[in-house]
């Protein structure tokens, strides 16, 4: 996947402290996506611009109309330092 697609589908960080614990705790990346993106979309798109593997992709939809997608990485993937290049540190 080409990387301006890409940003199409992962619009930014979501950043609070409870996406921040889920950095520190469970190796996840919380972004905020594009309403249409689908998980595997949201995979292939994540591990295209930041060169790692995810294990997985939840999503929800915020009262908001925001889709959050909750991103858990491999254990050979540190979440600590895609959130440090996504500027979240």
């Amino acid at each position: 996947m080409e990387q301006e697609r890409a940003w199409e589908v992962l619009e930014h960080p979501h950043m609070t402290e409870k996406a921040m614990d889920k950095v520190d705790m469970d190796n996840e990346i919380v972004m905020v996506v594009h309403l249409d993106a689908d998980k595997k979309q949201i995979k292939n798109a994540f591990e295209a611009l930041f060169d790692v593997t995810v294990e997985g992709v939840n999503t929800s939809i915020t009262p908001q109309a925001d889709k959050k997608a909750y991103i858990k990485l491999s254990e050979a993937d540190n979440a600590m330092d895609v959130a440090t290049e996504l500027g979240m540190m």
